[in-house]
């Protein structure tokens, strides 16, 4: 992993068609209605017309603005910028913030969201982002680094800010459609790659205390996928050497050059 010439956090909103530098903290009460994320290493990143297509969905009249926040991230470093449709006193504006990259990690430690499910829209990435934070916030003093949701009925749903999957024996497992929640870029990745490897797949609805003796991956378009080392309080966790390896590898092959 490089270093970020110069390291940034700086925001830019698109204004009559180009990508304006605000140099003062806009305190204005603003919604953001959508959002993508996406790690980018020396001018490369994974599945960028997914991340594209995920947030176009949600904020239909932003093809330009994307195209110009694409082309703004330096080439040379690591960064991690976020595009956001925000809603601000009746209006709308696209915002970009441009982030260099924090710290990757390979594994991550989980605990159980203990109350109700946070998300007022599960299936759209950017207006449960507060919420998201909030319940992994507040499952770092039990020791955990991510915080799981589950359903009323008591499934697994997802992470705060990562999709998990889990292996069964040799097959690659994922949540059941049923569940909605956030479209996961990198685990449409990571299942597109096992098909394309004859690996087989398969979605189902479980508890956690089903997930006792899995290897159980959490997914993110900054980290990768991470084994999931603990479950506080929960399921004992399993890990087949090389597994993870194997597969951080094999996605890191689909990385392409930014346009």
């Amino acid at each position: 992993m490089s270093t970020p010439i110069a390291p940034t956090s700086a925001v830019y909103r698109w204004h009559e068609g180009a990508l304006q530098f605000l140099d003062y903290c806009d305190m204005t009460e603003t919604t953001v209605e959508a959002a993508d994320s996406w790690l980018v290493t020396d001018g490369r990143t994974l599945a960028l017309d997914l991340h594209r297509s995920r947030f176009l969905a949600a904020a239909p009249d932003g093809a330009a603005f994307w195209d110009a926040a694409v082309a703004a991230i330096p080439r040379e470093g690591d960064w991690f910028p976020r595009v956001e449709l925000q809603s601000r006193r009746g209006s709308q504006l696209f915002v970009l913030r441009l982030r260099s990259a924090p710290t990757l990690t390979r594994s991550v430690v989980v605990a159980t969201h203990a109350g109700p499910d946070p998300r007022t829209r599960p299936t759209v990435k950017g207006p449960d982002l507060e919420s998201m934070l909030r319940i992994r916030t507040a499952v770092q003093p039990l020791g955990a680094e991510e915080a799981v949701i589950v359903s009323p009925d008591g499934y697994v749903v997802e992470g705060a800010y990562s999709a998990l999957v889990w292996w069964r024996g040799a097959i690659l497992c994922s949540t059941s459609p049923d569940l909605p929640r956030i479209n996961s870029v990198t685990e449409r990745s990571l299942l597109g790659m096992a098909g394309a490897l004859g690996v087989e797949t398969f979605q189902e609805a479980v508890t956690p205390a089903e997930l006792d003796g899995c290897e159980v991956w959490a997914l993110s378009a900054l980290h990768g996928p991470r084994i999931i080392t603990r479950w506080v309080d929960g399921p004992e966790m399993a890990a087949l050497p090389g597994r993870l390896d194997l597969w951080r590898t094999r996605l890191a092959v689909l990385r392409r050059e930014l346009p």
